[in-house]
């Protein structure tokens, strides 16, 4: 599954906070965004690595209620509006609070976190994989700054 974060405006947030609940709906306003998104710097992919970033993040599992926030709500620990797929969103709020706290995050404090995932980990967990993840993480970090500045919501999708 590949990874992409979104920082929504408020209309786009309201439209899939009321269709939440129902899948379909949610899943054709996530399909209308996606093909309509400018290319700008309020989205970010994240490819795979959200998956060990989730992880590293957390307890070392993709368990969306693993970890404590703020930095839980970086991936996927926030309100899950899908339930076949990660659409996942973190209140504007909540991104001010994950922009903080991933500043505190360095290529040290990850490589300290990163490899001790289990077996249900598909990734190599090994230096080139960490170096992908770290890439991945610093963007997604300079993403949530982008997003607090702007005061969105984010949205994160993976399928």
């Amino acid at each position: 599954m590949l990874g992409v974060h979104f920082a929504i405006t408020a209309e786009q947030e309201k439209l899939l906070l009321d269709a939440d609940g129902d899948d379909d709906a949610v899943s054709e306003i996530l399909g209308d965004l996606e093909e309509e998104w400018p290319d700008d710097d309020l989205k970010v992919d994240t490819d795979k690595a959200w998956d060990a970033i989730h992880r590293c993040l957390t307890d070392g599992t993709l368990d969306p209620d693993a970890g404590d926030p703020p930095l839980s709500l970086a991936v996927a620990g926030g309100r899950h509006l899908h339930d076949e797929m990660y659409v996942v969103h973190v209140t504007a709020a909540e991104v001010r609070e994950v922009a903080a706290a991933l500043l505190d995050i360095d290529e040290a404090w990850l490589r300290e976190r990163f490899g001790d995932f289990g077996d249900d980990y598909d990734g190599a967990a090994d230096e080139q994989d960490f170096q992908y993840t770290w890439s991945n993480l610093a963007d997604l970090r300079d993403f949530y700054q982008r997003a607090a500045a702007a005061g969105r919501a984010v949205i994160f999708t993976a399928t």
